[in-house]
């Protein structure tokens, strides 16, 4: 059990005949105090220059020492371990605490709950041929990017974006329309759209009517790729890249490609995070629902002039210019997923 604390009084006269030239095993005696006693007076005296008693952080903590670097490790090695289970597992140790607590210690140390990121599953082949197709780009000029013409298919949904957005409101109105975002039942319906895009620009997008196929796809390439191509001045020995789908790989796609002496750049599989497009993607679908389009003739028409809005700015300095930290990032990651 810790002593009761010597009074200011004591402590003082310790100081006092410190200064006089007293050792601390004399000012032991004289005063009848432990030798560490006096020394720990010293000590606080010459770093704080006072024997008052400092501002305390408060409360004692509940867990001892062992138990908090126990819940830092077991969140280290688990990140998705939840705070019930690390409340369960010191309670089986005998140190019960509020899951508060247990937060303010995990972030003490650096570690904050966080949603969980949702990246595409990337095999072990995956990872090795997005790892060989960093190691073999890495070197390229910038040149050589800005005459790739990038291109991709997504999906637009009248009601589906589900980012988050915050809205300034009192208590008891959470559910008053102008604080609501509205969802329909299965999305409201959808459109999908193939584009392109490359350091220059945006170049064509087409609302893809039915399901895709081998001939539609060949289609759309026929009426759009090369114009978009000419548009954006690549000139004759650009390069195209597309992602691995059966439809684009089909032989008769690549037939196409070839008589119409077409390069297409090899991709790896699983690699979302390689291709800019995805980014425009993003921006563009943020920009169309803050459109509200309440129908799809409405979505249909914004995804247009939001599409042509996007600033050569944008695609050249900030998708194009940067793309060599995307292949670094992918060598860091030894093939894995990255930021992108």
């Amino acid at each position: 059990m810790k002593n009761k604390e010597h009074t200011r009084q004591v402590r003082d006269t310790a100081v006092k005949k410190f200064k006089a030239g007293f050792g601390y095993t004399n000012i032991s005696q004289a005063l009848n105090i432990q030798r560490s006693t006096v020394q720990a007076i010293i000590l606080k005296w010459k770093e704080y220059q006072t024997t008052a008693n400092l501002p305390r952080p408060g409360r004692p903590s509940k867990l001892s020492a062992h138990t908090r670097r126990r819940l830092i490790r077991d969140a280290a090695k688990r990140p998705m371990i939840t705070l019930d289970e690390l409340q369960r597992s010191t309670a089986e140790v005998g140190d019960s605490v509020h899951r508060t607590t247990i937060s303010r210690i995990l972030h003490k140390s650096g570690l904050y709950g966080r949603v969980a990121r949702r990246k595409t599953f990337l095999k072990d082949v995956h990872k090795k041929c997005r790892l060989k197709f960093a190691t073999s780009h890495l070197g390229d000029t910038p040149n050589m990017w800005k005459k790739v013409l990038w291109s991709d298919e997504t999906k637009m949904e009248l009601f589906g974006n589900n980012a988050k957005r915050y809205v300034w409101r009192k208590s008891n109105t959470a559910h008053h329309p102008e604080h609501t975002i509205p969802t329909v039942k299965h999305g409201g319906g959808s459109i999908m759209v193939w584009a392109c895009f490359s350091s220059a620009g945006t170049g064509k997008m087409v609302q893809i009517d039915g399901k895709m196929d081998g001939a539609k796809y060949r289609t759309i390439l026929e009426e759009n790729l090369m114009e978009s191509a000419k548009d954006l001045r690549l000139g004759r020995r650009f390069v195209f890249q597309q992602d691995n789908d059966p439809k684009h790989k089909a032989k008769s796609t690549m037939e196409w490609f070839k008589n119409k002496r077409i390069q297409v750049l090899e991709w790896p599989s699983q690699s979302p995070d390689l291709n800019p497009i995805e980014n425009l993607w993003k921006e563009l679908k943020t920009a169309v629902h803050k459109c509200s389009p309440s129908n799809l003739t409405e979505l249909e028409l914004f995804r247009k002039e939001e599409w042509e809005k996007n600033s050569v700015s944008l695609c050249a300095k900030q998708l194009i210019e940067t793309y060599p930290k995307r292949l670094t990032a992918v060598i860091a990651a030894k093939g894995g997923a990255t930021k992108y």
